[in-house]
């Protein structure tokens, strides 16, 4: 579609605002020939598009327009800052008024198959856990606000239960278990985190490991990141250790129980937020009886890659969020039973 007929609306929690996406790109890309494609629209409900001028390639985000001027800037802030460490796209443009961004796109040569091949497996983790201290090391901007993932766990859960939407009780319970559970105590201050270290969000263009969608980046704990990267590649007690020494942390043998507090909180947390999000998109919740069994993290992977299973729809929603809590509940990941 030619730009200069495509407009767009991006929708939020409390307004449609009209958003004519040319008028978000630098002046050099305004051009007939110019072309723009959605890509996905985000989490926290941000636009994403690809942007096609000439010969090269760009990546457009559009906030949604409840984000405030102040959480948009710190954001970029946080954003320019990875840039400039080498750990995010460059970013070419920048329009406060209408919460766009302008990146570099960057060709995915699949970070997730560089790990999952045994000869590459080493170099993928240590790319993975270098870059995670570069994130860590990074200034934390005036006035952001500490991540409190514990609490929006409890608040989504409230929700479920204020919806009257049904979820498997094994799931329940596990988020019982994790806001009843006391995190281990840790004299270390918060260090920058991007909060959302899922496959999705990770590009490799063959030499550098970069992250994308840094809308949840503020300060928590180390381990977060750590442990969310863990929980979404499975990786074992060896595999996590790998990670854990890349990044500049000595085990002694033994996973940090803050490591493994943090995964069990990321696999619930992450669970019930796409238990909502099915719940969003009209997904009747459980069922008295439940004929499909609860698919595992893996089995997940394995329909994906199929072409057989859609992480888009209401449905698959709701069997990923399950399969990520089945990791905390069940013992699955063999991190969670080496302590």
């Amino acid at each position: 579609m030619q730009l200069s007929r495509l407009r767009a609306w991006q929708s939020d929690d409390s307004q449609s605002a009209k958003v004519n996406l040319e008028d978000c790109l630098p002046a050099h890309l305004r051009s007939p020939a110019t072309t723009i494609t959605r890509i996905s629209m985000g989490f926290s409900g941000a636009g994403v598009y690809r942007v096609d001028a000439g010969s090269r390639a760009y990546v457009l985000k559009v906030s949604a327009q409840s984000a405030t001027v102040d959480d948009w800037r710190r954001n970029l802030e946080i954003q320019r800052s990875a840039a400039s460490a080498g750990i995010s796209p460059t970013i070419v443009h920048a329009d406060e008024t209408r919460r766009a961004v302008v990146s570099e796109f960057i060709v995915d040569r699949s970070f997730a198959a560089l790990y999952g091949n045994p000869q590459t497996r080493a170099r993928a983790l240590g790319q993975l856990g270098a870059m995670l201290r570069d994130v860590h090391e990074l200034p934390v901007p005036d006035g952001a606000r500490v991540a409190n993932p514990t609490q929006l766990l409890g608040e989504t859960l409230a929700v479920l239960d204020t919806a009257n939407f049904a979820i498997p009780e094994f799931a329940r319970a596990a988020a019982r278990r994790v806001l009843a559970e006391r995190p281990p105590a840790s004299d270390e201050a918060p260090v920058l985190s991007h909060n959302d270290v899922n496959p999705s969000n990770l590009v490799h263009d063959g030499e550098r490991l970069l992250l994308l969608d840094w809308d949840m980046a503020a300060p928590n704990d180390r381990h977060y990141d750590l442990a969310t990267a863990a929980l979404f590649f499975r990786m074992d007690a060896a595999a996590s250790e790998q990670l854990l020494t890349a990044y500049g942390e000595r085990t002694g043998g033994a996973l940090p129980a803050g490591f493994l507090y943090n995964r069990r909180l990321v696999a619930v947390f992450a669970g019930l937020t796409f238990l909502d999000l099915a719940r969003q998109r009209g997904y009747p919740g459980a069922t008295a009886v439940d004929i499909e069994p609860v698919l595992s993290l893996g089995e997940c992977y394995g329909r994906m890659r199929a072409g057989a299973f859609d992480i888009g729809s209401a449905g698959g929603q709701w069997s990923f969020g399950l399969a990520l809590i089945k990791e905390e509940s069940n013992g699955v990941a063999a991190a969670d039973r080496s302590g």
